[in-house]
């Protein structure tokens, strides 16, 4: 039967995505821990100068602070099988009640960018394909170069400078103005200048994939016999060559996860939006231990759940690798 061995090919993969958390979650917590800095400044603050040794000695030990590295992973593991992910040291709450309200944003701001910047460098892709050599490709290859390799908090800056302190049409940083969550419009607002600096940065690089792999299925032999039967370029490439360019299309999307989740960091940055990348940049600086854990396990859950859903819509979309029997992650 055909998809015989989907199932074991599920289980293989879930196997694998449960083996890399659990990598992932050693290498974070080990690194976070030999990081410098002192978590209790974040948790106490100016405090922490007026406190006496012993005084210093039971705050660690009361936060899990004193125990071998070992010790410490070991309990923070076995607590997170169970739900508990501890307390944030700068806001003092626990993990998830400060990761919740921001998920939501961040999804927001992540979802939205993926599509367009896909949907556009497709579109972008097939263009230049079609206009291979002409100077119009030979522009929109230089420009978009250009523009790929401009640093993205520079870009915010200067967007925020033109668009927000000189014309004013713009907000400048959030996710809504005070009190208006709930309008769509004031969201869509503050969603134009960090989605105008992800889809900028992102664009031409991937577009710039998707476009070499239609001119190698274009020079095939059966793209050759279509065009001398008197078949159209363009419905040729839009037709057969993109549906057989299509896995690897996959491929590049699942691969380009943590290449805009890096860029939803550095967004969420610039333009202070509340989301858990900035939340991941301010857990790394005040070394909010167990906040940083979180936000790093999502992420990377994210990209591993990325590049399994692509290997399986790939099998889907290409008889050819289902057959082999292959387990590819």
């Amino acid at each position: 039967m055909r998809n015989e061995g989907l199932p074991r090919r599920i289980a293989a993969r879930v196997a694998m995505l449960v083996c890399a958390m659990l990598l992932l979650s050693v290498v974070v917590f080990v690194m976070a821990r030999l990081a410098p800095g002192d978590p209790l400044q974040a948790f106490y603050g100016d405090q922490l100068e007026l406190m006496t040794d012993a005084e210093l000695a039971a705050a660690r030990h009361r936060l899990g602070l004193d125990s071998n590295i070992f010790v410490q992973y070991a309990r923070w593991f076995g607590s997170a099988l169970h739900g508990d992910f501890g307390l944030s040291f700068k806001y003092k709450q626990p993990v998830p009640d400060v990761i919740r309200p921001l998920l939501g944003n961040t999804l927001l701001l992540g979802s939205i960018a993926y599509v367009l910047v896909f949907m556009l460098a497709t579109q972008l892709a097939v263009f230049c394909a079609l206009n291979e050599d002409r100077p119009v490709d030979r522009i929109i290859c230089r420009v978009g170069t250009a523009i790929y390799y401009i640093p993205g908090f520079w870009l915010g800056v200067v967007l925020v400078l033109v668009f927000s302190v000189n014309l004013g049409w713009l907000p400048s940083s959030g996710a809504y103005d005070v009190g208006r969550s709930g309008d769509i419009a004031d969201r869509a607002r503050h969603l134009v200048l960090p989605l105008a600096v992800m889809v900028a940065t992102h664009l031409w690089y991937y577009a710039y994939m998707i476009r070499n792999k239609l001119l190698d299925e274009i020079r095939r032999d059966y793209v050759l016999m279509a065009l001398s039967k008197g078949c159209g370029r363009a419905e040729i490439v839009v037709k057969h060559c993109l549906r057989n360019v299509a896995p690897t299309i996959v491929s590049i999307m699942a691969i380009s996860i943590p290449h805009v989740t890096g860029g939803t960091v550095i967004v969420e940055s610039v333009f202070n939006y509340p989301g858990i990348g900035n939340l991941a940049v301010e857990s790394a600086k005040y070394h909010d231990y167990n906040l940083l854990m979180v936000d790093v396990l999502l992420t990377g859950f994210a990209v591993f759940l990325g590049s399994f859903i692509a290997q399986t819509v790939n099998e889907m979309i290409d008889p050819r690798m289902r057959e082999t029997g292959t387990i590819k992650w």
